[in-house]
Order: C-alpha cells, then sequence, then structure tokens
C-alpha cells in the first residue's frame, strides 16, 4: 500500500512541477570550481567537512550562481545536463546543511511534523534556476529520474545522511561520467555499512525506488548482480534500515 502510495503521489508531482522547469541557451559550463571544494573537504569515505565548505561559502555560492545563470540547453549532450544535475543536486544539498549547520540530520530542517512529498527538506523551493526556485525533489524525480531513466543516479545524488552513498570527492563530468557512474554503483554494493550482497541484505533505496531497476527488460535482482561483487539470492533478500544521521566528518 505504501509503495503504491508513494508511485500515486511521485506521478501526481510529476505532473504538476515538470512543466515549469527551466531550460537554459548557453554554453557548457565546467564543474572544476565544486571539484575544488570536493577535493578539499570531503574525504575518501564520502564524510563531508560542512565547517570547510562554511569557510569556503564565497567559492561555494559563486559556483551555484553559475549553476543558476547556465541552466542546460537542449544542445548539451545527455552526458553534459547529466553531470550538471547530478553536480547541481549534491552542490545544492551541501548549502542546505550550511544554511543550518550544526545540525544533525538533514531531516532536522523544516518543520518538526513532516509529511513526505509535501514539507520537507527536499520539497524547499530554495534553488534559482534561471527566473524560478526549484526543489531538490525537481531535479530528482522530475529531472534525472524523468529524462534520463539513469537508474545509477540513486548512487550519485546524496542527501547528506550516512546510509546515503558516499559523496564521491570529485565532480562528475561529461567526459567519464560512465566510468563514475560504474564505480559509484560498485561502491555503494560492496560498501558494508550500506549493502551486505553476501547476506542478502540490501539498501532500501532498491526497494524505494524498485521500478527504476526494472528498465528495458532488466529484472531488480539482475541489476544488482550486475554490480554487486557477491551474488544476491532474490527469495532470501531483506532491507537493512536507514540511517538519517548526517554525513559530517567527526
Amino acid at each position: 500500500m505504501k509503495k503504491v502510495l508513494y508511485l500515486f503521489v511521485i506521478t501526481i508531482l510529476s505532473f504538476t512541477s515538470c512543466k515549469a522547469l527551466p531550460i537554459g541557451n548557453g554554453k557548457v559550463v565546467t564543474h572544476e570550481a565544486w571539484n575544488k571544494l570536493l577535493k578539499k573537504h570531503v574525504n575518501n569515505k564520502g564524510f563531508v567537512n560542512y565547517k570547510g565548505f562554511i569557510k569556503d561559502s564565497n567559492a561555494l555560492n559563486s559556483y551555484l550562481s553559475m549553476l543558476s545563470n547556465n541552466a542546460p540547453a537542449a544542445s548539451w549532450t545527455k552526458e553534459e545536463k547529466l553531470a550538471f544535475w547530478i553536480n547541481a543536486y549534491n552542490a545544492f544539498t551541501v548549502k542546505l546543511i550550511t544554511d543550518y549547520y550544526p545540525i544533525k540530520s538533514i531531516k532536522d530542517i523544516g518543520s518538526k511534523i513532516q509529511i513526505p512529498f509535501v514539507n520537507t527538506p527536499w520539497q524547499k523551493k530554495f534553488i534559482p534556476m534561471g527566473d524560478k526556485k526549484i526543489k531538490l525533489d525537481d531535479i530528482e524525480n522530475n529531472i534525472l529520474r524523468k529524462d534520463f531513466e539513469e537508474p545509477r543516479i540513486h548512487f550519485a545524488i546524496v542527501c547528506a545522511s550516512i546510509s546515503c552513498p558516499k559523496l564521491r570527492n570529485e565532480a562528475y563530468e561529461a567526459g567519464k561520467i560512465e566510468a563514475q557512474l560504474v564505480d559509484q554503483t560498485k561502491g555503494f554494493l560492496s560498501d558494508p555499512v550500506r549493502n551486505k550482497p553476501a547476506e542478502n541484505k540490501l539498501s532500501p533505496i532498491f526497494k524505494w525506488f524498485g521500478g527504476d531497476f526494472e528498465k528495458n527488460g532488466m529484472k531488480k535482482i539482475d541489476f544488482i548482480n550486475k554490480y554487486a561483487a557477491a551474488k544476491v539470492d532474490e527469495g532470501k533478500i531483506e532491507y537493512l534500515g536507514y540511517d538519517w544521521g548526517l554525513n559530517d566528518q567527526k
């Protein structure tokens, strides 16, 4: 029942939101500024030095402003658009956390009583994009999931939580995004904090977005076993809990 409700709400949101999303007309942007910030403030385990990002707020805000003024144009390649939106999701998520830091979880932002798809941090319209304000939810559900049908984005976009995929300490780039997505997916499935494929225990991401892994005739289990080091038995899958604690460096 919960899954049916989730899919219903996502469908409604896509009809009501996607038409308003911006389309740019500028040249392809560079993500070098974001790359430098990631290398400086994200360690190899994906934990984030949010205090460091706050100190470098001018550099972060400059990069975000560049994104806001250069939404992808129709002439951009799929890879250029994909890199833009993944980097945008992650960079604006970092910005959101730094605006409210110190906090223990991204879920501490906003109302104490949060209704999914209504008033969570992902529904907060704080992202300038052209002449509009959009949400993290718009980027995830109405752009990345809707326009690209690329299930591996679930291991590239990071919701600032411990059970989320690791934040990659380099920017996504069109020229190597395929290799980056493969690496992120394999890394996520081999990370014992997030998945235990040898024990048939998986992240609930595979439950929440199960349909995304069943495109083009592929079953979810086929997708998982394509990237997992240990084969998973479909009939024995259990889903782990989800730790929403902040992915903050200690």
